[in-house]
């Protein structure tokens, strides 16, 4: 029998959550099949077998948090499902798991000279139940174990109810904000998947950690409405690609970043990192929330290029195949919610970049082209979110002017891009 265990995932990522499994108990897999897919922060991974055998037990069912290393089932070798002496440990080790199981549940109503116990209990808890436990100074002698062998995990903690006598305040204060009695009308409750609780906490972070501010112009696009117009199907019958707008922006902002090193850096403790490269960071909104996968080294790319690797990471983010690589290391990231009708926005910054560009609808408006002419323009507003501890207002400012001046000049991205 072999155990199946959650893999290494990348250094920043330390736990993930069962999205699902593809098989059932009893099911013969192939090596090389996919068991389960695992939900992490950034990406999904599917876990695949390491050998060919029986799915022989889950141990961590879907929803469930779990951490790198943890065995979460079990795979017997050969195809009748593990029989003989393998299949006789388990059921010893069980056995022996199982013996103290019994005292779990007694706790509650046993005298309070069992507590003692709570640090034998706690030696066949994970750490981070162990952790959850003393910020809720709940005893994990009495928390029900869901795990065959009574192991005691963080979702056992969080779903404990502690029924021992607590005091009164406490309960009182929390109660308004706990449940479903302080609606009197219909409501639907669902958990924030961990992609959008991570989402949440980044993005409340960085409005906690960085002095954001934002500063607003406006681009013409009417010169690169008409490259678009008379180039685009000469472009996509060399290239295969749309001529997009998301290549003229990324080549603007480069330039201006060429311009404005200090934008393309980051705070470490009390130094300046400035960053001699430029991978921009494209925005997608996919299902379970915003990503942010990053086109590497921009400024030495075509427009061609350009829009091909942000095609490529918008659909591999749609369809949950993005990989880790995908999504580190950005140094400026651009947004553009105009795609979903947006006029005016200010984007959070995506730390720990200093800089955002927020793009935004296109729009006819009446624009004076001198002091006896007007014309109906398409538009649009740009905002630049920065970090205020290192960029000055008017470095941002001269920053956002440059891509505009960039932009309504497409020629010139080709020598400043």
């Amino acid at each position: 029998m072999s155990e199946i265990k959650v893999p290494a995932m990348g250094e920043s990522i330390t736990e993930g959550t069962v999205s699902r499994w593809m098989v059932k108990e009893g099911d013969t897999v192939n090596q090389g099949d996919v068991l389960l897919e695992l939900e992490t922060d950034k990406v999904n991974i599917e876990i695949s077998a390491e050998e060919s055998g029986v799915l022989e037990k889950i141990i961590r069912q879907e929803g469930e948090t779990v951490e790198i290393g943890e065995t979460i089932g079990t795979l017997s070798a050969g195809s009748g499902g593990g029989s003989g002496a393998p299949a006789s440990e388990p059921a010893a080790e069980e056995k022996k798991a199982v013996t103290p199981a019994p005292e779990a549940p007694t706790p509650p109503s046993a005298p309070v000279a069992a507590a003692p116990e709570s640090s034998d209990s706690a030696k066949t808890a994970s750490p981070s139940a162990r952790k959850l436990a003393r910020e809720r100074g709940i005893e994990l002698d009495q928390v029900q174990s869901k795990d065959p062998i009574g192991r005691v995990y963080q979702d056992d903690v969080k779903s404990h109810n502690n029924q021992a006598p607590a005091p009164a305040v406490p309960p009182a204060s929390k109660a308004p904000a706990a449940g479903s009695s302080t609606y009197t009308k219909p409501v639907e409750r669902q958990r924030m998947s961990r992609r959008r609780a991570t989402i949440a906490k980044r993005l409340v972070e960085a409005q906690q950690t960085a002095a954001m501010l934002t500063t607003f112009n406006e681009v013409d696009m009417t010169a690169i409405m008409d490259v678009r117009k008379r180039r685009k199907d000469k472009f996509k019958e060399k290239h295969e690609i749309n001529l997009g707008f998301m290549s003229f922006f990324t080549k603007a902002v480069v330039g201006a970043l060429k311009k404005f090193p200090t934008i393309n850096a980051e705070i470490d403790g009390e130094d300046v990192v400035l960053k001699k490269y430029y991978d921009i960071g494209i925005a997608v909104s996919a299902k379970e929330g915003l990503v942010v996968p990053v086109v590497r080294d921009a400024d030495r790319l075509g427009f061609a290029e350009i829009e091909k690797s942000i095609a490529d990471l918008a659909s591999k983010a749609r369809s949950n195949t993005l990989a880790l690589s995908d999504l580190q290391g950005g140094t400026f990231t651009i947004t553009n919610g105009g795609t979903f009708g947006s006029l005016l926005s200010t984007p959070i910054l995506n730390t720990p970049q200093v800089g955002i560009l927020g793009m935004h609808k296109i729009q006819l408006r009446p624009v004076a082209i001198d002091a006896e002419r007007m014309e109906n323009r398409p538009m649009m507003y740009i905002a630049l979110s920065y970090d205020h501890r290192i960029i000055d207002g008017s470095e941002a400012v001269r920053f956002l002017v440059t891509v505009k001046e960039l932009l309504e000049d497409p020629e010139s991205l080709l020598i400043e891009g």
